[in-house]
């Protein structure tokens, strides 16, 4: 086989590979999931400063659970020792009660995989 038949083989097995490593590593689509943020906004704001009945989620990834000036957090909110990551936000939003016990959320959490994926892809930007 000559190097370009190779390297045609190699560029085509990527390409199909990548849709199969895109869905491992839990990358959603950012525009579904602003249609999923449809429900948390209702309690949360996108704009830093702005509470509502939850606390502002600007500036979320990278921030320490909690710490939101002037909002009102649980006990159990206060004190629990997580920094927002895709991972620790996937983990909370699939089950809050599970992640935070005695968190003052009352949400039951997103169950569907893919809907938990495209709201953490949007929430990634609309965040920053």
């Amino acid at each position: 086989m000559k190097l370009s038949g190779i390297l045609s083989t190699a560029v085509v097995s990527l390409l199909l590979a990548l849709p199969l490593v895109t869905q491992a590593q839990g990358v959603g689509d950012a525009q579904r999931g602003a249609q999923v943020f449809n429900q948390c906004k209702i309690c949360h704001s996108l704009e830093a400063g702005k509470n509502l009945l939850g606390p502002s989620l600007h500036g979320l990834i990278g921030r320490k659970a909690g710490s939101v000036p002037g909002y009102s957090y649980s006990p159990a909110m206060k004190n629990v020792n997580v920094t927002w990551t895709d991972d620790t936000l996937s983990k909370y939003l699939a089950d809050p009660k599970a992640f935070v016990p005695g968190d003052k959320m009352g949400f039951a959490g997103i169950k569907d995989p893919t809907k938990l994926g495209d709201l953490l892809a949007y929430l990634n930007q609309a965040t920053r």
